[in-house]
């Protein structure tokens, strides 16, 4: 009698994970965490990984950062939950004024606060339909802003995130994102197509862009392109929204994005690193639009959880302190020189792109320019052999997206790019 086999303690969790969980809750990685501190993670089996995926852009502050990990205790021996809308309390009122002084904008503004970007980019979309009166809002290909109805709606890329599950809300408009040989002119054209069209100005409520794209391929909006979007809104009283979720706290080397512009938003979406690993979204802008939904109109039962508001505020401080928006361009510049570097000997490498630590590399069949969607998926699995968890994106699926901690060491950081190195030339060799 053949003795039973035994599964390793991955691929154990798997099996009952293939058993307990549905298919379409999609897992990159085929082994399962055990603990991480600041950039690094263990799995049940012991072994050490590098993570330059962040939980997708959640952990600017890195796991279990120690001032992130205090407040929240100290929030623990108080309460955990009460429903703002039933017992409020001071955190809530803090962390509001905190990002109301934090967004762009020299106008008077206010927060509230959801628990995930999908939720705020939600509420804004409400917000920006009570304040208007309209119900058209534009979006862009390649966007992403969640996985919810309205979130899918607006979203600008079919696979995975559409497919099956329409029809969607109406009334969602999308326009071409200047990327993929599309220039600011002709993407501003296609909004005003729109008009056209589609849609008259008049019945459109908000205009919602990301100031860099994330699932989109991390596309850096052109600073021309941006301004004539804030000059459409303007000229026709549409509510110009900036989705931050992914671009915010630190990770382009600003606190948003959008500074890197110049200019302001009506509403700006905040999420992921905004509370170092808790749950908590955000939406902040114009007062008097914020004051336009009626009371009641706003909120959740999960919204603005007290645990993530501390969590939050321990953010602000730290990445204040330990000076993580100079460390971010810092880590970006090198992050940046080393791939360029490796370009001449990897043909398939053909861009480079990005603001601060927000870096993207995409890859194309040097022969037919072709979107090489293969080349940077046998990249992500080198990395991950080697100890080196990577996040791939783009609406080809052959961009490479880097979200490392900005608190990570500088030795760590040097490791994870040797491994890297060592990766890229493997898939290299593995296309010729």
């Amino acid at each position: 009698m053949n003795a039973p086999i035994r599964l390793s303690a991955n691929a154990a969790l798997a099996a009952r994970k293939d058993a307990a969980t549905p298919r379409g809750v999609g897992v990159m990685a085929p082994f399962y965490a055990a603990r991480a501190e600041n950039s690094e993670l263990w799995d049940v089996e012991g072994r050490r990984y590098i993570d330059f995926a962040g939980g997708i852009a959640v952990l600017n502050t890195g796991h279990r950062h120690p001032r992130v990990m205090e407040a929240v205790a100290r929030q623990l021996e108080n309460f955990t939950h009460t429903c703002y809308q039933v017992v409020p309390y001071e955190s809530y009122v803090e962390l509001a004024e905190k990002l109301n002084a934090l967004v762009p904008g020299e106008f008077r503004k206010k927060t509230m606060f959801v628990s995930t970007g999908a939720e705020a980019i939600e509420n804004a979309i409400k917000i920006a339909r009570a304040a208007t009166a309209r119900t058209g809002v534009i979006a862009f290909s390649g966007a992403f802003h969640g996985r919810t109805m309205m979130g899918m709606a607006l979203t600008g890329k079919v696979a995975p995130y559409k497919i099956d599950f329409g029809p969607f809300p109406a009334e969602i408009y999308h326009a071409a994102f200047p990327a993929h040989g599309v220039d600011s002119k002709a993407a501003l054209a296609s909004v005003t197509s729109l008009f056209k069209t589609d849609i008259d100005p008049r019945r459109v409520a908000a205009i919602v862009v990301e100031p860099v794209q994330g699932e989109g391929g991390f596309y850096v909006a052109p600073k021309d392109f941006i301004v004539g979007l804030r000059a459409l809104c303007d000229q026709h009283g549409i509510v110009f929204i900036a989705d931050e979720i992914q671009s915010g706290f630190g990770r382009t080397g600003k606190w948003f994005a959008f500074e890197h512009y110049g200019i302001a938003a009506d509403l700006v979406t905040t999420a992921k690193s905004l509370a170092g690993g808790f749950p908590l979204a955000a939406v902040s802008g114009r007062a008097e639009l914020m004051d336009a939904a009626a009371p009641g109109g706003l909120g959740g039962t999960y919204a603005g959880s007290p645990i993530g508001l501390a969590a939050a505020l321990a953010v602000i401080d730290v990445m204040r302190d330990e000076r993580l928006l100079e460390r971010s361009v810092e880590l970006g510049a090198r992050l940046t020189a080393r791939l360029e570097s490796w370009r001449s000997r990897v043909p398939e490498l053909v861009d480079v792109r990005g603001l601060g630590s927000m870096v993207a590399a995409e890859f194309s069949n040097p022969e037919t320019g072709e979107p090489d969607a293969a080349f940077a998926k046998r990249l992500q699995l080198a990395a991950l052999e080697a100890g080196l968890i990577l996040l791939t994106c783009g609406t080809g699926a052959n961009v490479v997206r880097f979200l490392y901690p900005l608190t990570i060491s500088d030795t760590v950081f040097a490791e994870g790019l040797a491994i890297l190195e060592q990766a890229l030339v493997k898939a290299a060799q593995g296309a010729r």
